[in-house]
C-alpha cells in the first residue's frame, strides 16, 4: 500500500489531477486519472491527508474519501491562487492545493453531510422557483399594461389581473393565448413553492425558515414581518470581536516597526494609543 504525506486534488467531470508527495524532499507523484480508477487509487493508499478545493462534487467526494479514513479539506479556491506556480491547468492546480493544504494559517471549509446539502438544495431550488415565478408576473403586468389593464401590487393579485384580461371583451385571441399559458406556469410553480416550504418546514431549520418567510414578505402582514425580525434577533450572529482584535494585532505590529497606520485601518479608530494599551 503507498503511503503520501499529503496529496492535492483536482476536482473535475471525468478527470481528476492527483499531486502527492510520498516524504520531504522527493519527488512528488502527479498523476491524472479517470473517474472510474480515481476511488481506486485512494482505495490502495494508507490515510493520509487530501486537499481539494471547495468546488462542485467537493463535499461528495471528501463525504466519500473519509470513509476511507483519509482526513480531508476543502480550501475556497480563492486562497488556493497565489500557489499556482505557472500557467492554470489541471496539474498545476493539483499541486498549488498540495502546497496551500500544507500551510499552518490555512482556513478550510467544513465538509456538508448528505442531509445538510440536501436542505441547502431545498432552499436554493425555492428560490430559483421564487425568480422565476417573479419573471413571469413582471411579463405578464408589462404585456397587459400595454392594453390598459393594470392591477395593485402583490402576487395576490395576480389572479385579478389575469381574470381581467380573459375577462376583457375585444381582447386580442393571440393575447389571451399567451396570457392563459403565463397564467398556467405560474400556478404551476406556485404548488411547487408551496411544496418546497412544506418541506423545508419539516427539517426543522427554524432559522432558515424564519429567514425565509422575512425575505418573501409579500405574504405577511406588517405585525408577523416585525414578529419574525424580532425573532431572529434572538439567534446567535458572528461575533465581531475576532475581527477587532485583528485589527488591534495590525496596528501593534505598525507600531512596533514604526510604520504609519493606512487610511483605511485608521478610519476604523485603530490609533497608536489604541495599539500600545492592548
Amino acid at each position: 500500500m503507498k503511503k503520501f504525506i499529503r496529496i492535492g486534488v483536482d476536482l473535475a467531470k471525468n478527470f481528476f489531477q492527483v499531486h502527492g508527495i510520498a516524504r520531504d524532499g522527493a519527488e512528488a507523484v502527479s498523476r491524472k486519472l479517470t473517474r472510474a480508477k480515481f476511488r481506486a487509487f485512494f482505495e490502495g493508499v494508507a490515510p493520509c491527508r487530501v486537499g481539494m478545493e471547495a468546488c462542485g462534487s467537493a463535499h461528495y467526494w471528501g463525504r466519500e474519501l473519509k470513509r476511507m479514513g483519509h482526513d480531508v479539506v476543502l480550501i475556497a479556491p480563492i486562497y488556493v491562487k497565489p500557489y499556482v506556480k505557472r500557467g492554470k491547468n489541471d496539474a498545476a492546480d493539483a499541486a498549488a492545493i498540495c502546497e496551500a493544504m500544507s500551510r499552518p494559517d490555512m482556513r478550510f471549509v467544513p465538509i456538508k453531510s448528505a442531509d445538510q446539502q440536501a436542505v441547502l438544495m431545498l432552499h436554493k431550488t425555492r428560490e430559483l422557483l421564487v425568480k422565476q415565478r417573479t419573471m413571469i408576473v413582471n411579463a405578464l403586468r408589462g404585456h397587459l399594461s400595454e392594453f390598459g389593464l393594470i392591477a395593485a401590487k402583490g402576487i395576490q393579485r395576480v389572479h385579478e389581473l389575469v381574470a381581467m384580461a380573459l375577462g376583457e371583451e375585444g381582447f386580442p385571441e393571440a393575447a389571451r393565448q399567451a396570457v392563459a399559458a403565463l397564467a398556467e406556469q405560474s400556478e404551476q410553480l406556485d404548488g411547487a413553492i408551496d411544496g418546497l416550504e412544506r418541506q423545508i418546514a419539516k427539517s426543522g431549520d427554524s432559522r432558515c425558515r424564519a429567514s425565509d418567510q422575512f425575505r418573501d414578505g409579500g405574504k405577511l402582514s406588517r405585525s408577523e414581518r416585525l414578529q419574525i425580525r424580532a425573532r431572529l434577533r434572538r439567534f446567535p450572529w458572528p461575533d465581531p470581536e475576532p475581527a477587532l482584535q485583528r485589527r488591534q494585532g495590525k496596528a501593534r505590529i505598525h507600531h512596533q516597526e514604526g510604520q504609519p497606520l493606512s487610511a483605511q485601518d485608521a478610519g476604523r479608530g485603530l490609533y497608536v494609543g489604541v495599539a500600545r494599551g492592548a
